[in-house]
């Protein structure tokens, strides 16, 4: 069974950083896109980062890019989202997610980490 726990948030002031993590589990992830979005209470889901297992490809939100980078680490299984500069706007829960290379939904989700960025 695929499980997607992510770890790291917390309460920050502007202008900080944190390192969010995802550690995946269940099958090989080798042939997916691994995702970070967010969402506010209230407001919709966003994209904010992605990256592709093999190869390491990165793919950004207008929002996330030049502050925010997607790393993976194959020998652990996880994701990371380092979060620099951070803004009262990135206020969000952040959720980890999985989609296969050739297919358009995401497929698995994470129960997501809190990230509040006071100023």
């Amino acid at each position: 069974q695929v499980q997607l726990v992510e770890s790291g948030g917390g309460l920050v002031q502007a202008g900080d950083s944190l390192r969010l993590s995802c550690a995946a589990s269940g099958r090989t992830f080798s042939n997916y896109y691994m995702g970070w979005f967010r969402q506010a209470p209230g407001k919709e889901r966003e994209f904010v980062a992605a990256i592709k297992w093999s190869g390491g490809s990165t793919y950004y939100a207008d929002s996330a890019k030049g502050r925010f980078t997607i790393s993976r680490d194959s020998a652990k299984n996880t994701v990371n989202l380092q979060m620099n500069s951070l803004k009262t706007e990135d206020t969000s829960g952040y959720y980890c997610t999985d989609r296969r290379v050739g297919k358009d939904e995401y497929d698995y989700w994470g129960q997501g980490t809190q990230v509040t960025v006071s100023s």
